[in-house]
C-alpha cells in the first residue's frame, strides 16, 4: 500500500476511505438523518408543521445511544453556554407557560437524584429535568453498536461504582432504590471470567513503545507477568534505561535515608512524582517518558503536576524501600486514605458503565421510559425517548435545552419563584419553578447566576474541571489481541495513553465476546495536557485542544495508532474497524484537592464548599462541589442540595 512521503500510512491504508459508522447529532439534528424520520420535525414539512415543531426528542427512531462520531460533549451541546460566558447577546426568551415546584439543570446522576430525593419527599411535586446533551446521564454516558448483528456496550464515561470509601446510607439506598444490590451483583458478575478484561488468550499487559518517542515502535507483552529481561528484550531502551525501569518496578532502594515514615511522606507531598523519579531515584531519562502520561487517568495532569505522596497512595512503583506506613498518611490531594481504612467500596461493572444507574433513575422517575422492572433488564431494555417530556406528567425530562440564565423573581431572601432559562434550537424560552437545583459544571453557575455573592462566584471558578477522551472502538473481531496475548496496552507517547480490551460482564439477556473471532469493543483514553504547567493551567490547555480538535483527527490517529500497535497481530486498521465513537469531555473529572498547587485550608474555606451555599430558592449539587469524580460523591451531594431547599438551610 502506498504510504506518503514522510513514512506515515496513507488515509487508504489506513481506512479513512472506508464506510463506517460515525455520525453525529447537531443541534439535535441526525448529519445523513439516517433511522430518522426527517419529514415529521422540519419547518414546512409533514401534518405537524402548522402547529408546532416537534422536539428531536419526541420524533420517532430517536436514541442517540447508537450515534457515532464525536459524542460526549457534542457539537450544539455547548455552543450557547460559551456564547453566556463570552458576554454575547442571546435571544429574548420566550415564557412557555409552565410552572414547577423543582426545576433541575443536568440529567447527570447528580441531577437525576436531586429529582428522585425531592419526589420522595414530595409524592405530589412537578417536576422538570433540564439538559444540555441529547441524552441523559452526564458523564454516565452510554455507548451502544450493532456488529454484524450482535449488541456490544460499553461506557462513554463513568466507568463503575468504585470509590476510596464505602458508599453512604444514602448512595446505596439510591442504588437499592433502583433495583442495584451492589455487593450481591459484585460477588455475581465479577468472578464469571477469572481476568475480567480478557478473553482466548489475550491475558497480559503491555506497553507500547512508539517511534516518536523512542526511537522505534515496539509492542512489549508482559508488564508485570513475565521476567523483566524477556519483557524488555527487544525494547527500544538504553541497557542502563532497562536496569532503571526494573529498578523503579521492583526494587527496595530507600532514597530518603535517615528519615522516618512521617518525615518522608512531609517531603513528598512538597515535591512532584517527576521530581522524586528524576531528582531521588536518579532514572533515566527514557524511564521519565514511560512514567509521564501514568497519572492522566487518575488526574488529567502528567506526573510532573501530581505529588509523589499521591503518587505513592495510588499504588504506583518506586517507593517500595521506602517502608512508607500508612498509618502516618497526611492529608492527600487525591483521597485513596479510605482505601486502606476502609477498604474502600465495592466495585462494580455495567457493560455500559454507570449509564445503568442513570437508566435506573429514569426508570424510578418516568416508568413510561425505560421499559421492565429489574436490574436484569435494565442493560438491555430500549428507552423510549419520547416519553421524556410528556405534558401532564408529574416529571419531565427535556434534552438539548441549555440553560442560560437562572434568577429569582425578586429578592433572592423573599422571593417565591426563580425562572430559568434555555436555549433549544435557536430559540430561547423559559419556565418558571418554586425552587432550583444546579446540577451542572459549577463553572457555568457564575455566568446562570450573576446575582450569586461574588465571593461564591470566584470559588465556583476555581473548581477547574480535567478533560478526557473516552473512545469506544468497534472491531469486527478481536483476534489480533489474541494472536499477541495482550489485554491492556499502556503507550506514554501515543495520543491515546491506554488502549483496553472491553470488559466481560454479562448481566440478563446480554452477552460479552467470549472468543477471539466474536465482534468486540476496544475502549482507548487519552488525556490532553500540556507538561510543564500547574494542574489547572494543564486541563485549561487540554480543554482548549480538545474543542479545537475535529473527529477526523482523532479517527486517524486512532486508526494510525491501533495499527502501529496491532500490527504483529495482523490487525488491519482499513479492514477490521466498523465504528468508532469518540467521548470528548472537555469538561471531565471533577476537581480534588492538589497538595502541590493548593494550600491546606480549614474545611469551611474549602472552595467547594463555598462554592455550594444555597442562595434563595437555588441550591448546588454535582461531584464537583462533593471534591470527587465519584458516583457517590454526585449522588450524596444531590442529597444535601434537596435536604437545603426543603429544610430551608444555609440561604442567603
Amino acid at each position: 500500500m502506498a504510504r506518503t512521503r514522510s513514512g506515515r500510512p496513507s488515509d487508504r491504508e489506513l481506512g479513512m476511505d472506508r464506510a463506517i459508522s460515525r455520525r453525529d447529532f447537531v443541534q439535535g439534528a441526525a448529519v445523513g438523518g439516517a433511522g430518522l424520520l426527517a419529514a415529521a420535525w422540519l419547518p414546512g414539512c409533514g401534518p405537524l408543521a402548522p402547529t408546532r415543531r416537534l422536539a428531536a426528542q419526541d420524533r420517532p427512531g430517536y436514541y442517540p445511544p447508537r450515534l457515532t462520531g464525536l459524542r460526549g460533549s457534542h457539537p450544539g451541546s455547548f455552543e450557547s453556554a460559551h456564547a453566556l460566558r463570552d458576554g454575547q447577546k442571546l435571544p429574548e426568551p420566550h415564557g412557555l407557560d409552565e410552572q414547577y415546584d423543582l426545576v433541575v439543570v443536568g440529567a447527570g446522576i447528580s441531577g437525576l437524584a436531586a429529582a428522585h430525593f425531592y419526589r420522595d419527599a414530595q409524592p405530589h411535586a412537578r417536576i422538570l429535568v433540564l439538559d444540555n446533551h441529547d441524552d441523559f446521564g452526564g458523564h454516565a454516558k452510554r455507548n451502544e453498536f450493532e456488529i454484524d448483528g450482535q449488541l456490544r456496550l460499553l461506557n462513554g464515561g463513568t466507568l463503575m461504582i468504585d470509590s476510596p470509601r464505602p458508599y453512604s446510607a444514602v448512595a446505596d439506598g439510591v442504588l437499592r432504590a433502583i433495583g442495584i444490590d451492589a455487593a450481591a451483583l459484585s460477588a455475581r458478575l465479577l468472578p464469571q471470567d477469572p481476568d475480567f478484561y480478557a478473553f482466548g488468550q489475550s491475558k497480559h499487559s503491555g506497553v507500547f513503545f512508539d517511534r516518536e518517542s523512542f526511537g522505534a515502535d515496539h509492542l512489549a507483552v508482559g508488564l508485570r507477568s513475565r521476567p523483566w529481561q524477556e519483557f524488555l528484550a527487544a525494547a527500544p531502551l538504553s541497557p542502563a534505561a532497562k536496569l532503571d525501569y526494573e529498578r523503579v518496578e521492583t526494587g527496595l532502594v530507600d532514597y530518603l535515608p535517615g528519615l522516618d515514615s512521617a518525615q518522608k511522606q512531609q517531603l513528598l507531598t512538597r515535591i512532584s512524582y517527576l521530581a522524586y523519579l528524576r531528582d531521588l531515584a536518579k532514572v533515566d531519562r527514557a524511564v521519565l517518558r514511560i512514567y509521564q502520561a501514568r497519572t492522566q487517568g487518575e488526574w488529567c495532569t502528567g506526573i510532573d503536576a501530581v505529588a509523589a505522596i499521591d503518587a505513592w497512595a495510588y499504588g504506583l512503583p518506586g517507593f517500595k524501600g521506602l517502608q512508607l506506613e500508612h498509618g502516618s498518611v497526611p492529608q492527600l490531594s487525591f483521597t485513596p486514605k479510605g482505601y486502606y481504612e476502609t477498604g474502600g467500596s465495592v466495585r462494580l461493572h455495567f457493560p455500559d458503565g454507570n449509564a445503568t444507574i442513570a437508566r435506573g433513575l429514569v426508570r424510578k422517575l418516568i416508568p413510561a421510559a425505560v421499559p421492565g422492572s429489574g436490574i436484569e433488564d435494565l442493560v438491555t431494555a430500549r428507552v423510549d425517548y419520547a416519553q421524556l417530556d410528556r405534558a401532564g406528567e408529574p416529571v419531565r425530562l427535556r434534552l438539548s435545552s441549555i440553560v442560560v440564565g437562572v434568577h429569582h423573581d425578586g429578592p433572592p431572601q423573599s422571593a417565591q419563584s426563580t425562572t430559568v432559562t434555555y436555549m433549544r434550537g435557536g430559540r430561547a424560552q423559559s419556565v418558571r419553578a418554586s425552587q432550583c437545583v444546579l446540577a451542572c459544571y459549577n463553572m457555568m453557575i457564575p455566568y446562570l447566576m450573576p446575582e450569586l455573592p461574588e465571593r461564591q462566584k470566584q470559588a465556583l471558578h476555581e473548581l477547574v474541571k480535567g478533560p478526557l477522551v473516552y473512545t469506544s472502538v468497534g472491531l469486527r473481531n478481536g483476534r489480533a489481541f489474541d494472536k499477541l496475548g495482550v489485554k491492556w496496552i499502556y503507550a506514554p507517547g501515543s495520543y491515546h495513553t491506554s488502549t483496553r480490551v472491553n470488559p466481560i460482564v454479562n448481566i440478563g439477556d446480554y452477552r460479552s465476546p467470549r472468543t477471539p473471532d466474536d465482534p468486540t469493543l476496544v475502549w482507548m483514553t487519552r488525556t490532553p495536557c500540556q507538561a510543564g504547567l500547574s494542574e489547572h493551567d494543564q486541563n485549561r490547555a487540554g480543554r482548549a485542544e480538545l474543542l479545537a480538535t475535529p473527529f477526523e483527527v482523532f479517527e486517524r490517529n486512532i486508526r494510525d495508532q491501533l495499527g502501529r500497535m496491532l500490527g504483529g497481530g495482523g490487525f488491519d486498521p482499513a479492514a477490521d474497524i466498523s465504528a468508532i465513537t469518540v467521548n470528548r469531555w472537555p469538561h471531565g473529572y471533577a476537581p480534588e484537592r492538589n497538595i502541590l498547587w493548593e494550600p491546606m485550608v480549614p474545611h469551611e474555606q474549602l472552595p467547594q464548599v463555598i462554592g455550594r451555599a444555597r442562595f434563595g430558592r437555588v441550591a448546588i449539587a454535582n461531584s464537583d462541589c462533593g471534591g470527587g469524580a465519584y458516583t457517590d460523591v454526585a449522588i450524596d451531594m444531590a442529597h444535601r442540595a434537596v435536604e437545603e431547599l426543603l429544610g430551608g438551610t444555609a440561604g442567603v
